[in-house]
């Protein structure tokens, strides 16, 4: 049985950025796609590499079933969550799991695995950068904006909750600590308090 590391963080803080990067330099992580009911965006989204879209019918059913290790609805009908066979299918390939989710998926994966997961906030420096950053992006409006920085000062209340905070201020730096966290996990040689590290 393999490991599962998990990477959460509001949105616009690094992580995605710091997954993929691990996902290229580590050969032996494998990343959970998560499963959801939302429509693909265009023709660009693939079933079962960018996420497995189930109805909403299909997804209730795998709840009853218990075939989820995490699930959520995020929005009415809107329903995201991992699955327990693509984690047994990473696992089964010899590769470690790495997830790429919400604050609250993060919270009940870590709650599921147990010591077999390390489970890492990533913090940007201040809510200012962090707003800084999702303006660039160009992609919200004033009032999706003042949604997400709400749903930010929300979710920064669950860091302490996490096995490691990881402060992303210089972007080489923080994927060079994602690696070492990584490798030190990997080798049992990472060694978890009570309350969390921050690096």
């Amino acid at each position: 049985m393999g490991k599962a590391i998990i990477f959460s963080a509001p949105s616009g803080s690094g992580k995605t950025t710091i997954v993929k990067h691990l996902l290229a330099n580590r050969d032996d992580l494998g990343f959970s796609i998560s499963a959801c009911t939302r429509d693909r965006r265009g023709r660009n989204e693939i079933d079962g590499k960018d996420y497995y879209f189930l109805s909403i019918e299909d997804f209730r059913r795998r709840i009853d079933e218990d075939q989820f290790v995490e699930w959520e609805e995020v929005y009415p009908g809107g329903y995201y969550g991992t699955l327990k066979s693509e984690v047994n299918r990473l696992w089964n390939e010899g590769k470690n799991v790495i997830f790429d989710v919400d604050v609250k998926g993060g919270l009940k994966l870590k709650k599921y695995f147990g010591d077999k997961a390390l489970a890492i906030f990533v913090k940007v420096p201040s809510e200012e950068e962090l707003e800084k950053r999702l303006r660039e992006r160009g992609t919200e409006t004033e009032d999706s904006l003042s949604k997400r920085l709400f749903k930010v000062k929300f979710e920064m209340t669950f860091k302490d909750q996490f096995d490691v905070i990881l402060l992303n201020d210089n972007l080489e730096e923080s994927l060079e600590k994602a690696e070492k966290l990584y490798d030190s996990f990997n080798n049992e040689e990472l060694e978890l308090k009570e309350k969390p590290t921050e690096v």
